[in-house]
Order: structure tokens, then C-alpha cells, then sequence
């Protein structure tokens, strides 16, 4: 099962998209949520650096446990979450 202790995230802007970690007991998992995903679970957010990552915060619980339900553990080290997601 994946968790989330790590409360680090940073944007990516060649991404353009908000990364996040997760982990797997020992195994570590990058996510990725997009730009597109942000504004639709947060449509006030600003368009840029700091209203993504802002926008991140305020619902890290809904983007965690997407992030969880996309997870497959040993398949791949990145996962992508996009609007069709939420």
C-alpha cells in the first residue's frame, strides 16, 4: 500500500505539473498532477507557480488518495494524474 508521509512537492515547470513523492514500504514513486487536473479540482486557482502549488495543498487528500488508486506497485517510477482522473 502507498502512503504519503512526504509532505514535499515542487513545480515542474517543463511538466508544467506539480510533483509529489509516495511511498511503497522501500520503493519510492514520483507523481505528477497537471496543470488541467489542478484547475478543474480547484477552478479558482491562479495560473501560476505558486496557485498551482497552493492549489496542491488545499487538496492534497483528493490528489493523494487519486494518486493511490493509480498506483501499481513495481510497474513504473512515475505516474501521471490528469483531469480525467478526478
Amino acid at each position: 500500500m502507498i502512503d504519503f508521509p512526504n509532505h514535499n512537492r515542487s513545480y515542474d515547470r517543463t511538466r508544467r505539473a506539480v510533483r509529489f513523492w509516495g511511498h511503497d514500504s522501500t520503493i519510492e514513486a514520483s507523481f505528477f498532477i497537471d496543470e488541467g487536473a489542478l484547475k478543474q479540482i480547484q477552478p479558482g486557482a491562479h495560473a501560476t507557480e505558486s496557485g498551482f502549488l497552493n492549489a496542491f495543498d488545499c487538496n492534497r487528500d483528493l490528489i493523494c488518495a487519486t494518486a493511490a488508486r493509480k498506483y501499481v506497485r513495481g510497474s513504473r517510477g512515475s505516474y501521471d494524474l490528469l483531469a480525467g482522473d478526478f
